[in-house]
C-alpha cells in the first residue's frame, strides 16, 4: 500500500487542480448571478486548493525518502523539482497574487499572473503525476507463479 501512496497524493493534486481550475470556477461565472459573487467563491476555492497542493506535496517529499533509511526512491529523483515548483507556485499564488486580486488592485495584469501560475502548478502536478506512475506502468507484473523461484 506505501508504494501507491505517491501516485494517489500526485493524483489528488492534480485531479484536483483540475477540477477546480477548469471545470467549477468556470461554471461559478456561468451560473452565479454576478461576477463579485462568483469572484468570491472562486477565491475561497483556490484558497482550499492551495491546502489540498501544500498537504499532497508534502507527503510526496515526506514519502520521497524510505522508511529508516537515506535512500531517495526512484520516482522522487525524477519529480523532485516539480514537487518543490509546484509547491513554491502554489504558494507564491496564494499569498502574493490572491491578496491583489481580491484586493481589485490591477486587477487584469494580477489575474493574468494568477492563471499563468496556476497553469504552471498543474503543469509541475501532471509532470509529477506521470514521473510517479512510469514505473508502475512501465515494469511489468510477475504473475504469482513465476514471482517464487524453487532452489
Amino acid at each position: 500500500m506505501q508504494e501507491r501512496l505517491p501516485l494517489l497524493a500526485a493524483a489528488l493534486w492534480w485531479g484536483s487542480l483540475s477540477a477546480i481550475g477548469f471545470v467549477v470556477v468556470p461554471l461559478l461565472f456561468v451560473h452565479l448571478p454576478t461576477p463579485a459573487l462568483a469572484g468570491a467563491m472562486a477565491a475561497r476555492l483556490f484558497e482550499a486548493q492551495t491546502f489540498i497542493s501544500i498537504a499532497c506535496g508534502a507527503l510526496l517529499l515526506v514519502l520521497s525518502k524510505r522508511k529508516y533509511a537515506e535512500v531517495e526512491e526512484a520516482w522522487a529523483r525524477a519529480a523532485m523539482v516539480f514537487i518543490i515548483g509546484g509547491l513554491l507556485l502554489a504558494l507564491v499564488s496564494q499569498y502574493g497574487v490572491s491578496p491583489r486580486i481580491v484586493a481589485r488592485q490591477n486587477l487584469k495584469v494580477w489575474h493574468s499572473v494568477g492563471t499563468v501560475l496556476y497553469a504552471l502548478q498543474w503543469l509541475c502536478a501532471l509532470l509529477v503525476l506521470w514521473r510517479i506512475a512510469r514505473p508502475l506502468v512501465s515494469a511489468p507484473a510477475l504473475p504469482p507463479a513465476a514471482a517464487t523461484t524453487a532452489d
